[in-house]
């Protein structure tokens, strides 16, 4: 038998070696062979810095544990979502939907505006009350719809509505700021809903909270439109202002921090930024400059604005300020087009062309409470932690010898096993490391062994009842099996539950939770009996040293 087996062995050695001589190992094998090598578990990179690891080989796994808040420092930011300006664009945009159709079907009104959290508007003549219906219907979706006889349209939201359109305020708002941190290359961000109208945002890491802090609080809402030639900046202020102009000062200011001049723009928009593509930061004549780019419907809008209108002004608005104001030359058929600015520097023409890329919140941020964690102070927590987690396994492995001899260090073995592997897989998964998970792993230290002095303590009574080794052993792991499936299970399922309904620094202690508890199974059941295995197998004693 030993000389059929050791035939197969070289018999498979030779194969091996053959295929890989012959060519087999194909370029896509080896690429994929590399990826999965780089993915799995291994806690080696965790010593070496993140600039370093790119120059080992792409064999080498390169997976970081990331550190949380606490641990590597960064800022902290409760925002709040102005729900309130959602209800006065839809409102503004009804009133102005309202004013075009009744235009187009030749329905008289009166009075046309927004009332309180409605819109409202007088037909002139009331009999026009059942042509006018359908319009409003149509536009009102969501709303209600109440005509009275003197012909007095009134159109509020329902109680479903306003529900709908806070939750979708609040869902597009942490997509598009989670957009533009991840533009910023902030690693592992923790952007999640807190309330009914607030967005808690953590940002491990951040050395410039400032400008991080700016690219959030931007509504970065841009439009073209056409400026009203026909009226100066003095004639508004003068109170000569149509309802369907208003007056926007320019993005540029002066030493004194008053807006460089006044524009008289008309409320039509011509093309939205939702229409926008793609942003970038470029140069022009040394100058910095953003290129933007429209989709099809925006660039033919962009093209028949411009090739009607050459000679006129064109406005480019971003946030209620004007940040140009070019003449059209000629038609811009290509939908595309420059900004620029007077003042613009290469910081400020990458934040606008980030901004433009992850698109406009749909409301405004306000900071409600803000924070700086030091790194200093997470150092301060890693040490503290670490010095945690070495006494508690330093006082477990001196337990563990005193109690059970030779087999309290199999056990340890088993349990120094058990933090590599924890290690190995929180760096696979990239998983963000805070206290409350070194409180995890310090926890999973401590639990590790429970399941070796059940097993130990089984076959102590085994041998007490007359059992000779090998059959204590057997009994012992074997019996003690469903207890440490019950006990792991049960602990399991209860940080399952943390993760699902915890939050944060919640949910990191159920992370390394868990996958000590994985971890400690496998190496207390399947590890320490192999060692004991080989052990009874090598030296077959008469008594257990336990």
């Amino acid at each position: 038998r030993n000389s059929t087996h050791s035939t197969r062995k070289n018999y498979v050695f030779f194969v091996k070696r053959f295929n890989t001589r012959a060519g087999n190992n194909r370029p896509h094998m080896r690429s994929e062979t590399l990826r999965k090598n780089a993915c799995r578990p291994n806690i080696v990179p965790n010593v070496i810095s993140r600039e370093n690891v790119t120059w080992l080989p792409d064999w080498f796994p390169q997976r970081h544990l990331t550190l949380g808040l606490d641990l590597q420092g960064g800022s902290h930011l409760l925002m709040e979502v102005d729900v309130d300006s959602v209800f006065d664009a839809r409102l503004e945009a009804l009133v102005d939907g309202v004013r075009t159709e009744f235009r187009a079907a030749e329905i008289g009104y009166i009075e046309l505006g927004v009332a309180g959290d409605a819109v409202q508007v007088k037909l002139r003549d009331p009999a026009d009350a059942e042509r006018a219906r359908p319009i409003l219907t149509e536009l009102g979706l969501g709303m209600t719809l109440d005509i009275a006889d003197d012909g007095t349209a009134r159109m509020a939201f329902t109680d479903a509505e306003i529900a709908r359109l806070k939750r979708d305020a609040i869902q597009r708002s942490i997509e598009i700021v989670r957009r533009r941190i991840d533009e910023t290359g902030t690693r592992e961000p923790t952007i999640q809903r807190q309330g009914d109208e607030r967005i808690l945002i953590q940002l491990p890491g951040v050395k410039d909270p400032e400008r991080i802090k700016d690219l959030i609080g931007q509504t970065a809402k841009m439009d073209f439109r056409f400026i009203d030639m026909s009226l100066s900046p003095e004639q508004a202020e003068a109170g000569g202002l149509p309802p369907t102009a208003e007056l926007l000062p320019s993005l540029q200011t002066n030493e004194s921090g008053e807006p460089e001049r006044w524009y008289v723009v008309n409320k039509r928009i011509i093309v939205s930024g939702e229409n926008l593509t793609d942003a970038q930061a470029t140069f022009q004549q040394n100058q910095p400059v953003v290129s933007f780019r429209f989709d099809s419907v925006g660039g033919k809008r962009f093209a028949d604005a411009t090739s009607q209108n050459i000679g006129k002004l064109f406005a480019i608005v971003l946030d209620g300020k004007v940040i140009s104001a070019p003449v059209i030359q000629s038609a811009i058929l290509g939908g595309s087009g420059i900004i620029e600015g007077g003042n613009m520097t290469v910081e400020s023409a990458n934040d606008l062309a980030l901004l433009l890329r992850a698109g406009a919140l749909p409301a405004p941020l306000t900071v409600l409470e803000e924070r700086t964690v030091g790194a200093d102070l997470g150092a301060d927590s890693i040490a503290a932690g670490t010095e945690a987690c070495l006494i508690g396994l330093a006082l477990v492995i001196v337990m563990m010898v005193v109690l059970y001899g030779f087999f309290g260090i199999i056990a340890n073995v088993a349990l120094i096993l058990n933090g590599i592997l924890l290690l190995g897989l929180l760096s696979a998964l990239e998983a963000t490391l805070t206290l409350p998970g070194i409180a995890g792993i310090a926890l999973t230290l401590g639990m590790a062994v429970d399941a070796n002095v059940l097993i130990f303590e089984r076959i102590r009574e085994e041998m007490r009842n007359g059992r000779g080794p090998l059959s204590a052993v057997d009994s012992g792991y074997r019996e003690a099996m469903s207890t440490i499936i019950d006990a792991n299970l049960t602990t399991l399922i209860s940080t399952l539950i943390l993760f699902m309904f915890g939050s944060g620094p919640v949910k990191g202690f159920a992370v390394t939770l868990s996958l000590g508890i994985i971890t400690s199974v496998f190496t207390a059941v399947v590890v320490s009996r192999m060692i004991v295995g080989l052990w009874l197998r090598r030296t077959r004693p008469q008594t257990l040293p336990l």
